[in-house]
């Protein structure tokens, strides 16, 4: 009798045992979809209030290169005095404080962009450098002229950042 009655309660609580799984798997399932969704709704908010400050990094970027391009940067910096080597450091310090000026715009944009921005940064100096070291250059106006000469044959090291910063750009889309 008492066996018949623990198969008893034993029949009883089997519906509710499964019953319990389903509705625990279910839950779980439940609690995980929203806890997805709120994760994709703040992604998104956050995505809405970081694109504009994304944007004008780029922006500022731009502005950067397009600055720092040697064309531009001996046309906006006139030679003090017919120094060379005075004139180069005055190049080289105005684009080292316009890199200095925007180095928080690499927390918004990508790894690979800052390092090409980087990288043309440097050449740049080094186009400067090399042209100050050529026999012919003997004055700060001279150099100017190098320089200008060297960029006339070849693309400047801001042209091949600025093009890969576009495309960049472009992805965001």
């Amino acid at each position: 009798m008492e066996t018949n009655r623990l198969i008893d309660l034993f029949l009883f609580a089997i519906p509710s045992i499964i019953t319990g799984i389903i509705a625990y798997h279910f839950f779980k399932e439940h609690i995980k979809n929203e806890d997805g969704k709120r994760r994709f709704l703040l992604k998104k908010e956050l995505q809405v209030n970081a694109l504009p400050m994304r944007l004008q990094a780029y922006e500022r970027m731009v502005l950067f290169l397009e600055r720092m391009a040697p064309s531009s940067l001996l046309i906006r910096i006139p030679p003090i005095s017919s120094d060379k080597d005075a004139y180069e450091s005055l190049i080289i310090q105005s684009i080292e404080q316009e890199y200095e000026h925007n180095l928080t715009q690499q927390v918004y944009i990508s790894e690979k962009c800052w390092s090409i921005i980087n990288a043309s940064k440097n050449a740049t100096i080094q186009l400067i450098r090399k042209a100050n070291s050529l026999e012919k250059t003997d004055t700060a106006n001279k150099l100017r002229e190098v320089v200008l000469t060297e960029m006339m044959d070849r693309r400047s090291p801001s042209d091949a950042a600025l093009s890969f910063l576009k495309e960049e750009v472009s992805d965001l889309w």
